[in-house]
């Protein structure tokens, strides 16, 4: 490859950047290692087992109807569905996932108190996807039981007053691209306004306030390396400025793979006591990998947006899958009280299509009816078989009182995590808020930890932006993503820890040793050392560049 032009790709995206890594990883002669996307290679079986069943027992229930007709059902019917779910379940008991699928809908009636043959009708008609999804906002009962899946995983035992609101939504990322249009529509953010972002964060949290559709200005909210990627009190305190509207992160962070601490969150919650009037939004997708998690939405619910995708944890990213709650009581249905009364109007016009009472209507539900163009929010709603697997994730975490799957999903990445340090030859960090789904590998840091710190000095000074990702890539075949472009302070490459094989982690590891002892010869030469060179040294950078 011609490193020249290196510097011509910094601006793109790291997910664009990564498609120029990996056309330089196949071109070496080792086979490529694809540690850049976060897809992971595992995922929750038993409820897609159950799933699958409870689809074969939603068709005996459709084919009930029209039997005179040659592939023609109908729709399901309520009387007497609890009992022909019981001749199902006993005439297949021995199938995988018909035995989860009986457990899930007895906790549903004597754990939660909900009538099994309303839950079981509902999940018929939702997998047979032969019905509009109504309420559009989510499912009445499937709302109920993904609420308390999210209680227990993002709240936990953290004292929590009143009830939040759900709308289930096509993932994470569709949940922002939804909260970005209505926060703007409903004149909750507006060009100009300054947000904050916890950096390092998610990339298209950085490029969306940026495109003309909004023209945000950034206020960078940093977790430095140095201090565990946890954010200080002094970089907190930007959101005591009344001119930052909202603060947007990553909890646990994206890339560092960090959960913020409790000292972060309780000083973030007296932040919050200084300014009710701030708008926080806390993407909290890594926090069932971590211990005993607890969101900011639990800290401070009134102010907090809480978007929550399935897609890692369960190894469901086809799916498209993910909820955002507000608390019943928030700062986003206040704000648009308040507004100025020509600018209700406005709004009042916008929702009237939908509603005879636009002012009571809720934030969340606006964002649905934004997700759909109001004008077409008849037609709003996350499809239905979709929700019926989200309910059976949700169900599957609930009635695991033990935690296996949780112990066993921290058990996979922190055992490859080990395997990469193990070839790296260094010690790995103990830090009890590390996630692990996600590590970030700074070159000058494994420099100097290799070879001491005035060699990572040598390193960092003698390479562009992202030119050791090309090489790595090039001399190795392993794909990293650049930590640059998620907002990281230094050069670094993220290597995700979910979509490789422990081996593969143990050889990313062996070939990032083995490119900086090439380098350190490079080095050692240069200073006037006898080491020999293994590799051409690496272009010097041209004066002026930057």
């Amino acid at each position: 490859m011609d490193f020249s032009d290196v510097e011509k790709l910094a601006s793109l995206s790291p997910f664009e950047l990564k498609d120029a890594l990996i056309q330089v990883a196949k071109e070496s002669d080792r086979s490529m290692l694809n540690a850049g996307r976060g897809n992971p290679n595992f995922l929750a079986t038993l409820p897609r087992h159950g799933f699958f069943q409870f689809g074969l027992f939603a068709m005996t229930e459709s084919e009930r109807s029209y039997q005179y007709m040659e592939n023609v059902g109908g729709f399901p019917q309520r009387e007497g569905i609890e009992e022909r779910f019981a001749i199902f379940i006993h005439r297949n008991q021995d199938v995988e996932g018909v035995r989860f699928i009986a457990a899930a809908v007895s906790y549903v009636r004597d754990q939660l108190g909900l009538s099994a043959g309303d839950f079981l009708y509902e999940m018929c008609e939702a997998i047979l996807a032969c019905n509009y999804p109504v309420p559009d906002r989510f499912l009445r009962l499937s709302e109920i039981v993904v609420g308390k899946y999210i209680h227990q995983e993002m709240i936990g035992k953290h004292p929590f007053a009143g009830r939040f609101d759900m709308y289930a939504v096509e993932g994470g990322t569709a949940a922002m691209t939804y909260l970005f249009n209505s926060l703007k529509e409903n004149h909750l953010i507006k060009k100009g306004d300054a947000i904050a972002l916890g950096m390092p964060i998610f990339t298209p949290y950085i490029e969306i306030p940026h495109l003309n559709d909004y023209q945000l200005v950034e206020v960078e909210i940093d977790a430095p390396p140095e201090n565990n990627w946890q954010f200080t009190k002094k970089e907190l305190d930007k959101l005591l400025d009344p001119k930052v509207k909202a603060f947007f992160l990553c909890n646990p962070s994206n890339p560092p793979s960090v959960k913020m601490s409790d000292e972060v969150l309780e000083h973030l919650a007296a932040i919050v006591k200084k300014r009710p009037d701030l708008i926080i939004l806390t993407d909290d997708v890594y926090g069932t990998f971590a211990d005993d998690f607890v969101s900011l939405f639990a800290m401070c619910p009134y102010n907090t947006i809480l978007v929550y995708s399935y897609s890692k944890y369960f190894g469901a990213t086809g799916w498209r899958m993910g909820v955002v709650a507000t608390h019943e009581h928030n700062v986003l249905d206040e704000k648009i009280a308040k507004l100025p009364e020509p600018l209700r109007k406005e709004l009042d016009e916008r929702y009237s299509s939908i509603t005879t009472e636009p002012r009571k209507l809720k934030f969340i539900d606006r964002l649905v009816a934004d997700s759909r163009t109001v004008a077409l929010n008849h037609t709003a709603g996350l499809s239905t078989p979709v929700q019926v697997q989200m309910v059976l994730f949700s169900l599957f975490c609930l009635m695991d009182e033990r935690d296996n799957y949780k112990n066993a999903m921290k058990q996979i990445v922190r055992r490859r995590k080990a395997a990469l340090y193990r070839e790296l030859a260094l010690p790995m960090a103990d830090d009890p808020n590390s996630v692990d789904y996600y590590h970030l590998i700074d070159g000058e840091a494994l420099a100097s930890q290799m070879y001491g710190r005035d060699f990572g000095k040598w390193m960092a000074s003698r390479f562009r932006p992202n030119e050791l990702l090309f090489r790595i890539a090039q001399k190795s075949g392993v794909v990293m993503l650049p930590g640059k472009g998620f907002g990281t302070p230094h050069a670094s490459g993220r290597v995700s820890l979910a979509n490789l094989n422990e081996y593969d982690y143990a050889n990313i590891g062996r070939a990032v040793r083995e490119l900086a002892a090439e380098y350190y010869d490079v080095y050692t030469r240069e200073k006037g050392g006898k080491s020999k060179p293994s590799v051409a040294a690496p272009p010097a950078k041209k004066k002026g560049r930057k």
